[in-house]
């Protein structure tokens, strides 16, 4: 089979500039005065630049008056401006060892900075070095700005969200080829972790084989299990690709003829799972869509086993804003991206779950997963 990835790392976003735009301006309006964002999810948003999370700070400091730059290790600073954050005209200043980082930084913040939002996975060392650093300012989470801009996807993310659904589809596809009586979880995790980047990602994010009574537990971890016939097989599992965007995709599978209970379960889960991704609309809130399937597994007597929320939003991460859960007043809107994963957990013997990523468009929703939701019988 043709390999379909090259060596390159994510690519950059067509519009990077006009999110550091748009963060800017969100940034006034919730009244901070910077954001101060370290790497991971929200720097690779920003800036396009994936950068490592070291010990020594890297951070991208946007103010609302002056100019944004990017502050990074001197050593590092060759890899940031051959990043796509190297393109976009913003100053990029190394630091040498001897330096303080954080005081660098605190000395270029307009005077007068009272409130600064730091990144919501900013390690705790170096929260509280800029938290000495600025003793006059309030820290306050960036998310509270971010995640009103990430979960929102423009046509090009949306794009993106759907290649990366098609890759992930096609390892479900090629499941057959793996997985069978006899062979262990370990050995078939393996197999579609290296099917993941062989069909179209740059990342193996995780993989999920739980068999038999495994099935049961949600977040099961690969274990030296030899699967059996009969057994039910819940395969969780995504990547990234290379445009930086995240897959997450659940199917279950038997190999062989499974319990009859377990064909009335599933026959329930896939009917609540059905109804949940076509009542997804604009207007309807996360928890009203959360009920939807919810409810329908309740009326068949499986409510007390379906122990998480419906989904969570995905992008630049696996899970980000909106989450499909009770409690949730959150009316979905046109651009929002989120799995649908309700699922059904008897403990000790076996488990369910089906998960589609769906996004949210002006008169509906649009399933981008498109393998087959029926219950997948293996020889």
């Amino acid at each position: 089979m043709q390999d379909r990835t090259d060596t390159a790392g994510p690519g950059p976003d067509p519009q990077p500039a006009d999110r550091l735009r748009a963060a800017r301006a969100a940034t006034a309006a919730a009244g901070l005065d910077a954001l101060l964002i370290s790497p991971g999810a929200d720097l690779r948003y920003l800036t396009g630049y994936d950068a490592l999370p070291l010990e020594r700070l890297t951070c991208l400091v946007l103010p609302v008056e002056g100019d944004p730059f990017l502050l990074v290790p001197a050593l590092e600073k060759p890899a940031a401006q051959a990043s796509p954050a190297g393109g976009l005209g913003i100053e990029i200043t190394g630091w040498d060892e001897t330096d303080d980082p954080y005081a660098l930084v605190a000395a270029r913040l307009p005077a007068g900075t009272a409130r600064v939002g730091v990144d919501n996975h900013m390690w705790a060392e170096k929260t509280i070095a800029f938290r000495d650093a600025l003793p006059g300012a309030r820290q306050e989470l960036a998310g509270g700005v971010l995640n009103e801009l990430r979960m929102r996807k423009t046509p090009q993310e949306a794009a993106a969200l759907r290649e990366a659904g098609a890759a992930i589809d096609r390892v479900h596809a090629r499941m057959g080829e793996w997985l069978r009586a006899g062979r262990t979880e370990r050995e078939v995790g393996r197999d579609i972790a290296d099917a993941i980047v062989v069909e179209g990602h740059v990342r193996v994010d995780f993989v999920i084989v739980g068999s038999g009574p495994n099935s049961a537990s949600p977040h099961h971890e690969l274990s030296d299990r030899v699967i059996r016939p009969g057994d039910p097989v819940v395969v969780d599992i995504g990547g990234t690709t290379r445009q930086g965007y995240c897959s997450d995709s659940t199917r279950v599978y038997v190999v062989g003829e499974p319990p009859e209970e377990f064909r009335r379960l599933y026959e329930v889960l896939l009917r609540a799972q059905r109804a949940q991704t076509d009542a997804v609309r604009p207007g309807i809130t996360a928890e009203q869509l959360d009920a939807v399937g919810r409810d329908i597994i309740a009326d068949a007597g499986y409510g007390a086993y379906f122990v998480h929320r419906t989904g969570h939003g995905i992008g630049v991460e696996s899970h980000e804003e909106p989450y499909i859960v009770s409690g949730s007043r959150r009316p979905l809107e046109p651009g929002m991206a989120f799995s649908i994963e309700p699922g059904i957990y008897l403990p000790d013997r076996y488990g369910a779950r089906i998960e589609d990523i769906v996004l949210c468009t002006e008169d509906g929703g649009e399933r981008l997963n498109r393998t087959d939701r029926d219950l997948l019988v293996l020889p």
